[in-house]
């Protein structure tokens, strides 16, 4: 078997993850801060994602079909060890889904409903997809530790999106919700560094392998670099988002960038503790990897299909650029 191709798609799936993470990862964090701001500032929260939320989701498909079609002896293992998170993931995104269109519709009272539902849907899809991390980073051992681990993780990722979701609204907003946004931005950046911080302690205690390619001096000692980014990117949100606040000059979207490219640290980590397993300390990916013919056939129509999301992502984020309106979505 070509070594080459299991890599290639293992690379594929986690730029589609990734890709998955930041982007909807904004807007679920807009929507689990919604409770915080008033009606008015609640639509220009919804106008500023409506237009990207539902494509967003199409990276976290690709994704999984990846996982499915290039290692099908993991996926089923993964999936029956996710089967309940998983479930729990699905009801909060069909959840948001129906109340986001129910809640342009709805009046008074009924409207607050939609918006409550909306809240919950994204704060329990969000959850949901810390445990999943928790449990696949820990290889689904079972266990009151991994349970309390996996409840740290599902914290932390909602605190990442708050992050995400708070910067999206300083870039896409303007007045007093760019102002609150500011602050939720500062509260955010604490939440990530305690939750980042914990399970970058903790990971190593619950998994033999993370120690160990972490902690193997000197030879790990450049991976160094990765924590210490990190806290530039960290210390550069805070900074960027403190000068938009003052009205001094800064882009407005360089809090959002460097929200980013706090996940894309985290998530280059992540991937150098789990490399080469899919399933952790069980199944590599040259075990887990389908046919070379099937891989073949399917790289070829993953070549086909990228552009056109990639294009279309591109497209609508340049239609729709600029300061959100207050009501896009309106009888």
């Amino acid at each position: 078997m070509s070594l080459d191709l299991p890599v290639i798609f293992a690379v594929l799936m986690g730029a589609a993850i990734l890709a998955y993470v930041i982007l909807d990862g904004y807007d679920l964090g807009v929507a689990m801060l919604m409770p915080a701001a008033t009606a008015d500032e609640q639509e220009r929260m919804v106008s500023s994602i409506g237009p990207f939320w539902d494509a967003n989701q199409t990276w976290l498909v690709l994704g999984v079909g990846l996982l499915l079609v290039a290692f099908p002896a993991a996926h089923g293992i993964v999936m029956a060890a996710l089967y309940l998170p998983v479930l729990a993931m699905l009801i909060g995104l069909m959840l948001r889904g129906v109340s986001f269109e129910f809640r342009v519709k709805a009046e008074g009272w009924n409207r607050g409903m939609w918006n409550w539902l909306f809240w919950f849907g994204s704060s329990l899809a969000s959850v949901a997809q810390g445990l999943m991390l928790a449990a696949y980073i820990t290889g689904f051992e079972p266990g009151f530790g991994f349970f309390l681990f996996g409840l740290v993780v599902a914290a932390g990722v909602c605190g990442g999106y708050v992050l995400l979701g708070a910067t999206w609204l300083i870039w896409r907003t303007d007045g007093t919700l760019q102002r609150k946004a500011v602050a939720w931005t500062h509260w955010g950046l604490f939440w990530v560094a305690l939750g980042v911080g914990f399970v970058s302690l903790a990971t190593p205690v619950m998994s033999e392998t993370v120690y160990h390619k972490w902690f193997d001096f000197p030879r790990t000692l450049g991976l160094m670099l990765l924590p210490l980014a990190s806290g530039a990117a960290w210390l550069w949100v805070w900074h960027a988002a403190s000068r938009v606040r003052k009205g001094t000059a800064m882009p407005h979207w360089a809090p959002f960038a460097g929200a980013a490219a706090l996940y894309l640290l985290a998530f280059a980590g992540l991937a150098y503790s789990l490399f080469p397993y899919v399933v952790m300390d069980r199944m590599t990916i040259w075990e887990a990897a389908a046919h070379p013919s099937s891989l073949k056939v399917v790289l070829a129509g993953a070549l086909v299909v990228l552009p056109f999301i990639i294009g279309y992502t591109i497209y609508a984020y340049r239609v729709f650029r600029g300061k959100a309106p207050a009501k896009l979505y309106e009888h």
